[in-house]
Order: C-alpha cells, then sequence, then structure tokens
C-alpha cells in the first residue's frame, strides 16, 4: 500500500521565545527590556506572524497526510525520507541551516515576515502553501525547482562538511592563519590571513559578496544555479614567507581549492555554523569544491 505524502515542517525559535525562557516570564523580559531603553512589542509581533503562519501551513496540509515538524536544533537528529516534502517557515537563513540535512527532497521556504526578510530563500506566502503542497506530491514540482548549487569540504581523513552559502577555513578565534593555498589553475602560495571563503551562487548575495566589494574583486559572482563557485582570501598579509597574490579565482565542476594547514589547528564550517566545524591540525589538507547534491526549492 501507498503511504500519503509526508510533510515536514521546519521553524526556529524566535526571539521571543528566547526571552521569555531566559527571564521566566513576559512580563519580567519585557522589564528587563525596558530599562535598557526598549520594547518587547516588536519581538513579540514577529513571534505572532511566525506562529500564525506555521498554522496557515498546518491547516493547508490534507488531513490524510502524514507530517511532521522539527526546531533548527534538532536537525542533525532528524531522519528525512526521500520522499518527504519540506516546508521552511522563517527567515532564509532557516533555509541555509536545512540544506546540508536533505538530499533531492523538495524545499518550500515560506516567508512570515516579507517587510523585514528579503525572501531569498523563502520566496512564498504562508497562503500559498496548499498550491505548492499539491504540485510537489504530483510530481509538478519539476518544473519548478530552482536547483541551488551547494559547496563541499573534504578532508583528507575522509570527513565532510556540506554548505548552501560557503565554506571557510580559518582560526575559529578569526585571527591569522597560516596554510600552502594550491588553486586548480597552477598557482601556489603561503599565506597568512584571516582565512578563506568559497563561496555558491546563492552565498554571493552574502558574505560572499561582502567579500567581492571589500576587496573590488573582478571576478564574475556565480548566480543561485550556475555550477561554479568563487573563492576569496581574508585580508592576506605579506611577509618574508607569506604572500598576498592569489586571493580570488572562480571554481568549476570537478575543480577544488586545496589548504594544507601550517597552524596549530584550524576549522572548516558551513554556512557560519561554527558550532559544527571540523578540526584541522597541523599538516592536513582540505580540498573545497562544488557537491554533488543541490538544493531542491520550490520556486
Amino acid at each position: 500500500m501507498t503511504l500519503p505524502p509526508r510533510v515536514v515542517l521546519v521553524h526556529r525559535r524566535t526571539e521571543f521565545d528566547e526571552l521569555v525562557d531566559r527571564h521566566g516570564t513576559r512580563g519580567q523580559a519585557a522589564f528587563f527590556l525596558s530599562v535598557r531603553g526598549q520594547s518587547i512589542d516588536a519581538a513579540e509581533q514577529r513571534h505572532q506572524a511566525i506562529k500564525a503562519a506555521i498554522a496557515t501551513v498546518s491547516a493547508a496540509i490534507p488531513a490524510d497526510w502524514r507530517r511532521g515538524i522539527v526546531e533548527r536544533a534538532d536537525l542533525p537528529r532528524w531522519s528525512f525520507a526521500p520522499d518527504d516534502i519540506v516546508v521552511v517557515v522563517g527567515q532564509d537563513g532557516l533555509v541555509a541551516n536545512l540544506a546540508r540535512y536533505v538530499d533531492g527532497q523538495p524545499v518550500i521556504g515560506i516567508n512570515p515576515e516579507p517587510e523585514r526578510n528579503p525572501g531569498v530563500l523563502v520566496q512564498h506566502p504562508p497562503a500559498a502553501v496548499g498550491a505548492l503542497l499539491v504540485a510537489a506530491a504530483g510530481r509538478q514540482a519539476d518544473r519548478h525547482i530552482d536547483d541551488r548549487s551547494m559547496v563541499q569540504a573534504v578532508v583528507d581523513d575522509g570527513q565532510r562538511l556540506i554548505g548552501l552559502n560557503e565554506v571557510f577555513v580559518g582560526q575559529p578565534t578569526h585571527q591569522t592563519a597560516r596554510y600552502l593555498l594550491a588553486a586548480p589553475d597552477g598557482r601556489a602560495e603561503r599565506q597568512a590571513s584571516s582565512g578563506l571563503i568559497v563561496c555558491t551562487g546563492t552565498g554571493a548575495t552574502g558574505w560572499g559578496l561582502s567579500a567581492w566589494l571589500e576587496r573590488h574583486s573582478a571576478i564574475d559572482l556565480p548566480a543561485s544555479a550556475d555550477r561554479r563557485l568563487a573563492w576569496f582570501v581574508r585580508e592576506a598579509w605579506p611577509s618574508p614567507v607569506t604572500g598576498t597574490m592569489c586571493t580570488d579565482g572562480v571554481l568549476s565542476r570537478g575543480e577544488s581549492i586545496s589548504v594544507r594547514v601550517e597552524s596549530d589547528r584550524l576549522v572548516a564550517f558551513c554556512d557560519g555554523i561554527e558550532s559544527d566545524a571540523i578540526t584541522l591540525a597541523f599538516g592536513q589538507r582540505v580540498a573545497v569544491g562544488l557537491a554533488d547534491r543541490t538544493l531542491r526549492l520550490l520556486a
């Protein structure tokens, strides 16, 4: 017997939730903010908007379909089935948090606060979710899929990270990292810097864009579906043994940029989630390039 579709709703705790948890009651949280010249009203309004969006999504799921709900902090412990339909309610960053845990499932991004969120990844209003669920379940989603390229870091001991926006390799304190960088075009340079960013087209709207603007780079940033990446070295520092000539570039399909660690300890992490970092010891190598999988975002 064929099981009905399962919809997995992904959300995160709101600032209002965190305030009440920290201070015990709404009143105490409001007092904490008021003595600092702030009001709890804005946080509470955002909380209500997100809860209303979640309620709208839940009501749109057909009664005979299966459903699940998972909070962002529990994503590493959640098991997604291959035929799940995933609905993300929240900010764009929540889709990036989710991306590493799904593999081929259609993802629907719901924007509960269009006046606040850019909507790069959460592209739909809550009221649209019913039609989107029907399209996804009816195998019509392929006609509307925005395949977002992803980036991966592979360490020489087999450890691997996959991200939607970018991979960062550097010091966990963001102080000087020392390493030997090798680009696929044959360039190699020993560097001391604030770290390396390798970004996708999605990440090129965030941290990657910041690095590109800061250095006035001449490279073309990738678009979200482009099967190429951009990389930037942050604040490379010249010395008798380190250079600054190999600080940005583009990676095509099948190419990677390699970093051999020459510091006591570096880390690699994706999408700004330092708590899920891989620790890299002196002498280890990490290669960063395009991931085989993509994020299948329902546009």
